[in-house]
């Protein structure tokens, strides 16, 4: 098979493109042909070295946390997929298998039907960070009525964050940079606060403030948070809790992989509630600038996606 994979740590030029073996499908897994996977910031940060402390990964590692592709064929013990059918996957990180290849002996248990409505690229798109938003929603309790702030509104995870809080009747609002106000608007915020040119503070008081930023972005959350109030994080840069002292509740939305909250956000965009965001798509012996730019922080609108 084709892949993309790296021999050990260091800059996006450790990524080789060449010719693996093809996978066999273990006890519990289903072989999946991939034809999208989405570039995410844990992939590039991993062959970093960044996260040496949380994952030992197995060498040489192909990277790709999630893809879309057709299953050929299933594995022992595996009931309920067949060969042909469209599914989206999850790949554990640690793992020296991963979605930028044209194939993958996935976990029956991590692999979800993908909705004829949704092309690949969108299901693509929509997996990690859809389950990342949906956990992170659910953290918060999000409700009809209450007045959300959602940080860096135009990203991937961001992004399905405005949606889904506005179809539950939230009060959206969102920063981003304003070349994107417009873009975030799109997706449901009512309030845009241009962070290269609104003050925070011209918000009224917050029940519920996402941060997916850390650092000073945390730090000046407290102040639009109404007493009572709660703040919900993902990864991010370091900070302080100070949720005692300003009266709210600090809280991280633990993220881990369930093909069930997949499951439910792939049907909520076959349903028409929530939009896949793709940044660009790029083949897939283009993975190392598609690393470098998201790495630079050239990417502000969705998911970048790789075309095996």
């Amino acid at each position: 098979m084709q892949a993309i994979f790296y021999r050990g740590y260091g800059g996006p030029e450790v990524l080789e493109h060449g010719t693996l073996p093809d996978p066999e499908p273990g006890p519990g897994q289903v072989l999946v042909a991939l034809e999208a996977a989405s570039v995410a910031p844990l992939d590039w940060k991993l062959r970093a070295g960044m996260l040496a402390a949380h994952f030992t990964p197995e060498f040489p590692k192909i990277p790709g946390r999630d893809g879309t592709g057709r299953v050929l064929a299933c594995g022992p013990g595996v009931t309920g997929f067949t060969p042909g059918q469209r599914v989206a996957v999850m790949a554990p990180p640690a793992r020296g298998a991963g979605c930028y290849a044209s194939m993958i002996a996935a976990d029956a248990a991590l692999t979800v039907p993908l909705p004829d409505a949704l092309a690949m690229e969108e299901g693509a798109a929509l997996v990690n960070s859809g389950l990342s938003a949906l956990i992170a929603c659910r953290t918060a309790g999000v409700m009809a009525g209450q007045r959300v702030l959602v940080h860096s509104g135009a990203g991937a995870v961001g992004g399905l964050l405005v949606q889904l809080c506005a179809h539950l009747g939230a009060e959206v609002s969102a920063t981003c940079h304003s070349r994107n106000a417009d873009y975030v608007r799109g997706l449901g915020a009512t309030r845009i606060i241009a962070y290269d040119r609104d003050a925070l503070t011209d918000l009224p008081p917050q029940d519920v403030v996402f941060d997916l930023m850390g650092g000073a972005v945390h730090t000046a959350s407290y102040a639009v948070l109404k007493r009572g109030g709660h703040l919900v994080w993902l990864t991010a840069a370091p900070f302080e809790d100070r949720g005692a002292e300003h009266g709210v509740r600090v809280t991280r939305a633990m993220i881990t992989d369930d093909a069930s909250v997949v499951a439910e956000v792939l049907n909520l965009a076959a349903q028409g509630v929530l939009k896949a965001q793709i940044a660009d798509r790029l083949p897939l012996d283009q993975a190392a600038e598609a690393q470098r730019r998201l790495a630079a922080g050239e990417i502000s609108r969705g998911r970048l996606i790789l075309l095996p």
